[in-house]
């Protein structure tokens, strides 16, 4: 789980130096939501299950079978790139080798799409259980509502993720919510509603197989809030100080998942210094080639600009 985290992280911070070099033209942040996701993906069967996430869920595709190679082909829009193509921006995650749905910009569409496959997936009998995630901003869109009531109606084996970071760009939470909590509206849909820290690696990983099992079981839907913070702007286009002070985001860093859980590992002694600065230096490593390979991997084809696009 730590080394998924790490990763995630890493690749993360490195892609904001890229960006800012002018090397690769945007970057949206998992950096505070590793816990969440490492802790999701860890409850799933990454054999049989579907993902449909959101823009931010790095560490959940990786954990899934991406690679930094894929993220660094992604993020200079590259031939290889196994999203797209090179043809969407950075972190539209889809991939079908891994079973992870093609996401686009406007936001929540997955979480709809998530509900179909579900369904898809009772009909012909095969049964996978579709995990899909979002931000609480997303919560608050038509789409999400017409999902979660779809999927409580036909006792869909859907696991609905809500990653609250408590901004939805620079909206905070109670300027979102009358009610400042997602969970909740799972009554209203006839399934569970929970709400965990985000920031517990293994306090999401047991909500979560609890929901996986539920809806394996024929038992329907479950909604999750995990609650944690962005460490980041919203994206390399945002300027979070103009809404928030740097001292909140200070704070909101010592309760990092990933700290949390090295900081578990440590008081544990579950490793040795060795053991963690071999890690470090693998996942630099990894990380430090995946952006060779990428930046001297061919650009698409412009011949195919609009495969795709149009009927042929």
């Amino acid at each position: 789980m730590y080394r998924y985290m790490l990763l995630s992280r890493k690749v993360d911070e490195k892609m904001w130096l890229l960006n800012r070099a002018g090397k690769i033209p945007f970057v949206v942040s998992c950096q505070g939501q590793e816990a969440t996701q490492v802790g999701t993906a860890y409850a799933l069967d990454r054999e049989k299950d579907w993902l449909c996430p959101y823009y931010r869920d790095l560490a959940m595709v990786l954990l899934f079978g991406q690679t930094a190679k894929d993220q660094m082909l992604s993020a200079f829009a590259k031939e290889g790139d196994p999203n797209s193509g090179g043809r969407q921006m950075p972190n539209h995650f889809g991939d079908r080798r891994f079973r992870i749905l093609s996401g686009s910009s406007p936001v929540t569409t997955q979480v709809l799409h998530a509900a179909g496959v579900a369904y898809a997936g009772k009909i012909t009998g095969e049964n996978p259980v579709v995990l899909t995630s979002c931000g609480e901003g997303s919560s608050n869109q038509g789409d999400w509502h017409e999902a979660l009531n779809f999927a409580g109606v036909h006792k869909l084996p859907v696991v609905f993720l809500v990653e609250n970071n408590l901004y939805a760009i620079s909206v905070p939470l109670n300027k979102q919510l009358a009610g400042e909590n997602v969970a909740a509206r799972g009554q209203g849909y006839g399934m569970p509603g929970i709400r965990v820290d985000g920031n517990d690696v293994f306090e999401v990983y047991e909500v979560m197989k609890q929901a996986v099992e539920r809806a394996r079981k024929g038992e329907g839907p479950t909604l999750i809030e995990a609650v944690s913070y962005r460490l980041t702007p919203h994206s390399s286009d945002d300027d979070d100080l103009a809404y928030r002070t740097r001292e909140e985001v200070e704070e909101a860093k010592q309760k990092d998942g990933l700290f949390v859980l090295e900081k578990y590992i440590d008081e544990h002694e579950l490793w040795t210094d060795e053991i963690k600065e071999a890690m470090k230096q693998e996942i630099d490593t990894e990380i430090t080639e995946a952006i060779k390979f990428a930046e001297a991997a061919p650009h698409p084809d412009p011949a195919d600009l609009s495969k795709h696009v149009f009927a042929r």
